[in-house]
């Protein structure tokens, strides 16, 4: 499958290409070249994909352990299994990953207890909000992919450039 060059070298290109994904997946629409978005469209489907395939990969176990005062509890622990752990490392390699932003009037202990267990907010959203999302879109429609719209928009003034949304549908 051919790939468009984009006028830059190929280490350049790679990493426009992941922040521009990585904008689209943390944002839900971007706006750039028509080139861009369409080279974008295609690697962000790519990622979502394999979640996807993934997210639902799943180990649960039981726990017991013993509190201060000497009572056993019993807890179950959820762990990524393999094929997840798989897909979320590669996921992490293809994305450069976004901070979560402070709400507006968000008090700074409720922003801090909101992403304490949380390292890679991007990752996880993919994994907890998207990939679901797109699965049960793919079951009622009887197919996968079609995760991203490209929509032409105006010219860029100044060098006349084609511009173009790309959106997650």
């Amino acid at each position: 499958m051919d790939t468009r060059k984009l006028g830059k070298p190929t280490d350049q290109r790679l990493a426009m290409l992941s922040n521009l994904a990585s904008d689209l997946l943390w944002y839900g629409h971007i706006e750039t070249t028509f080139d861009r978005a369409k080279e974008t469209a295609r690697y962000a489907e790519k990622v979502l994909t394999l979640a996807i395939n993934t997210y639902e990969d799943v180990v649960s176990s039981e726990k017991k352990t013993t509190d201060a005062s000497g009572k056993e509890k019993t807890v179950t622990v959820s762990k990524d299994g393999v094929k997840k752990l798989a897909a979320r490392r590669r996921i992490i390699a293809l994305l450069e990953d976004r901070q979560i932003c402070r709400q507006k009037g968000e008090k700074a202990a409720a922003f801090k207890a909101r992403q304490t267990d949380i390292d890679m907010p991007l990752v996880e959203k993919i994994f907890d909000e998207l990939a679901p999302k797109y699965a049960d879109r793919a079951k009622e429609v009887g197919q996968g992919g079609g995760y991203t719209r490209v929509i032409k928009t105006s010219v860029r003034r100044g060098d006349n450039a084609q511009m173009a949304i790309v959106e997650l549908i």
